[in-house]
């Protein structure tokens, strides 16, 4: 039974590599100097559905009785249908022809979400376009409709499952407009790429006791005193109404609080070297996530230290990208 299933296994697999062979053959809608991809008449492909085929015999079927029986109404009735099997595929090809495709961005996600990537539509004509497919080979697809002259996105998702970068690649753009008698379809290969970040280690671990050995007061903050005022940062939850610049408010330049030199935070260092020593590498790119989300949560100022790369201490989204990227992309060579 088992020889049985991989010999099963291993047809499977032919029959995918002969896919991803003949799919490597085809032509590639290149990209245009303006960044966005044409499909042009020689980069469209055109076949037949199954619901195709089935209509080509059933149309055989009826010409070869009409012809039997002479029957004029049958023959004229078939070549009627034959007609409009041809003006289906035109159409169907035209669906199409013309389509302006151009990459999005994708948002940063954690190993284990799954990745969303933006792909934008443009139609530059006067009609509409129904029933566009966007699809990739490791993830659900998308579809759409676009308005005359209008221009939409779809999102495609992709599972992630390590840290790093992942591209998007490859997409297949097809149409089965509009009866879904023929599938036409281009291929373009995209290069949106998205940051995932490790996969956190889980919450309430002792986030700062390796990192705070190695905290000193914030420079330019010592010696402060508990009424010293240091400037204005963003309002956060439960800051006292003494706090809010209100001349900032009334100028509307937002809310902002008054920060004294009691308020001051330590500056934290996120160390890999201070990390225990049994950990492994993707143990530690895990706790140092954890970290970084548990200091960016509580408004900390933290660098990052890794082997052979020094983060320089900061705060807010930009800082917390920076160090999860620098995450990301580490490399046991450093």
């Amino acid at each position: 039974m088992s020889a049985v299933a991989s010999v099963l296994r291993s047809r499977t697999r032919g029959r995918k590599s002969l896919r991803q062979h003949l799919a490597a053959l085809m032509r590639v809608a290149p990209e245009e100097a303006d960044g966005a991809h044409m499909l042009r008449q020689r980069y469209i492909y055109i076949l037949p559905t199954r619901y195709g085929f089935l209509y080509a015999a059933t149309l055989m079927a009826m010409l070869l009785g009409s012809l039997n029986y002479a029957s004029n109404l049958g023959l004229m009735y078939t070549f009627l249908l034959a007609g409009l099997g041809l003006v289906c595929m035109l159409l169907t090809w035209r669906n199409l022809l013309g389509l302006r495709i151009r990459e999005g961005n994708a948002t940063p996600v954690f190993a284990g979400q799954e990745a969303a990537f933006v792909v934008e539509f443009e139609n530059l004509d006067r009609r509409p376009r129904f029933g566009l497919d966007a699809e990739t080979r490791r993830g659900p697809g998308g579809r759409l409709d676009l308005p005359p002259r209008g221009r939409r996105g779809v999102q495609l998702c992709m599972p992630t499952e390590k840290r790093g970068k992942l591209c998007l690649l490859r997409v297949k753009v097809s149409t089965c407009y509009p009866m879904g008698l023929f599938r036409a379809w281009s291929y373009l290969d995209l290069g949106s790429c998205c940051v995932v970040y490790p996969r956190p280690a889980a919450s309430g671990q002792p986030a700062y006791a390796a990192a705070d050995q190695h905290s000193t007061p914030r420079s330019g903050y010592q010696g402060a005193g508990e009424d010293d005022f240091q400037g204005l940062r963003r309002y956060r939850e439960g800051d006292s109404p003494r706090q809010i610049d209100w001349k900032a408010v009334a100028r509307d330049r937002g809310v902002l609080s008054k920060e004294f030199g009691s308020e001051q935070a330590s500056l934290l260092w996120l160390d890999w070297d201070a990390l225990p020593g049994y950990l492994g590498v993707e143990d530690r790119l895990r706790l140092l996530c954890r970290f970084v989300l548990d200091a960016d949560a509580v408004g900390r100022i933290y660098g990052l230290r890794l082997p052979g790369r020094r983060l320089t201490p900061g705060s807010g989204p930009g800082q917390r990208h920076r160090c999860l990227a620098a995450l990301a992309s580490y490399s046991q060579g450093g």
